[in-house]
């Protein structure tokens, strides 16, 4: 059992890439240009306002980046980075914890892009097919190998 989970993981892990990205391009999508859903309080960033609208970009961009698999790990390293501005900047004043003072969604996404920097995109990404292309390394991920014992 342990074998197929293994060897499914890279699925998993485009799966869990799609969705994160997914998420995060709506909140952009959302702070820019109140779609799907308004933001909070009800109003779009104007256009530049700092922090607002340039958190808006990167969930936008990252977001879609991350959702279809380009520039992956480039893509969730500042995304996550963004998420942990906005958790230490807005959310850590009114409360100790995530569920105190309303950052549970800006950890969320810090740990989980932050994952997606070191394990990559996995499959169905196009960091994938334009590596091929070039004839880079891919985010596959290396198999463990033991060492065979030296006599």
């Amino acid at each position: 059992m342990l074998t197929f989970l293994q060897s499914k993981s890279p699925w998993a892990i485009g799966v869990f890439r799609i969705v994160v990205g997914f998420i995060f391009f709506c909140h952009g999508t959302s702070t820019l240009f109140a779609w799907p859903v308004a933001p909070y309080g009800g109003e779009t960033a104007a256009l530049g306002a700092w922090p607002s609208w340039w958190a808006g970009a990167i969930q936008l961009i990252g977001g879609l980046l991350v959702m279809v698999g380009l520039q992956t790990r480039l893509a969730a390293l500042i995304g996550s980075g963004s998420m942990a501005v906005a958790y230490f900047w807005k959310h850590q004043g009114d409360g100790l914890l995530p569920i105190q003072n309303d950052g549970d969604s800006a950890a969320l996404y810090c740990w989980a892009l932050l994952l997606l920097v070191f394990i990559g995109g996995g499959k169905l990404a196009l960091d994938n097919v334009v590596g091929r292309r070039r004839g880079c390394v891919t985010d596959a991920p290396v198999e463990d190998k033991v060492a065979e014992p030296v006599s």
